[in-house]
């Protein structure tokens, strides 16, 4: 398997943030990027599926780009994410706008360094959880942190922006 180091974890270490990385064998054939990470880390490490959150990149109606961090298994609502971040309406970005904005590819975008910080909304269920897991930066690796740091390292707000549970 290739390195860890990705600008998320490097991140992590120089801001000595308690974390752990884990990594599994991802499929490039599968499109279902967070399902795989549910699939493999939730069996692996018994921790369930709501823990395991996904990045979502979005654009606001002010032109500007930002990041919904939510449970894997369910779906963003833009209209409260676009409400939490003050941004009238928003709309999923264009897959190469995410990758540029980022410095990460789609199925790896971290919520943590990226190329350029993007204003962030966690969804508020997150906090329920000691730990979390979400994106390393590469499809494959996932960084299992408190959500307290997720929060606090992307200055994100706390907000309920996810629906289907």
């Amino acid at each position: 398997m290739a390195s860890t180091s990705t600008p998320a974890t490097t991140l992590l270490k120089r801001e000595k943030v308690d974390h752990r990385v884990h990594e599994y064998s991802h499929d490039p054939k599968s499109g279902s990027y967070g399902s795989e990470a549910v699939d493999v880390l939730g069996e692996r490490l018994g921790v369930a599926a709501a823990q395991i959150l996904k990045t979502l990149v979005i654009s606001l109606s002010d032109g500007s780009l930002a990041v919904a961090v939510i449970p894997v298994p369910d779906t963003l609502s833009l209209k409260a994410a676009a409400g939490a971040l003050g941004g009238g309406k928003a709309a999923m970005a264009e897959r190469a706008a995410a990758e540029r904005a980022t410095g990460y590819v789609l199925g790896g975008i971290s919520p943590l360094g990226q190329r350029k910080r993007l204003r962030t909304v966690v969804d508020a269920s997150a906090q329920q959880w000691q730990r979390v897991l979400c994106s390393a930066g590469r499809r494959g690796l996932e960084i299992e942190l408190a959500p307290a740091d997720l929060i606090r390292l992307t200055d994100a707000v706390v907000a309920p922006v996810a629906s289907g549970r």
